[in-house]
């Protein structure tokens, strides 16, 4: 699944680090979701798509 985490994160100019810490998860883990080696939960989905103010769908694409 394709994602536009990392451009999201850049434009409010985040670190990793901090969107661990909005989302209450390890930077490794929102690397992980960047790097597409790793699709989050549905909550977490969920709770990216409140914290950026968007749609499941806007941040996350199927790779089709």
């Amino acid at each position: 699944m394709k994602n536009r985490l990392r451009v999201l994160r850049a434009e409010r100019e985040w670190s990793q680090a901090d969107l661990a810490v909005r989302l209450e998860v390890s930077r490794q883990s929102v690397n992980a979701i960047e790097t597409g080696k790793f699709d989050p939960s549905l909550p977490l989905a969920f709770k990216l798509a409140r914290l950026f103010g968007l749609a499941i769908e806007d941040i996350f694409t199927d790779e089709q």
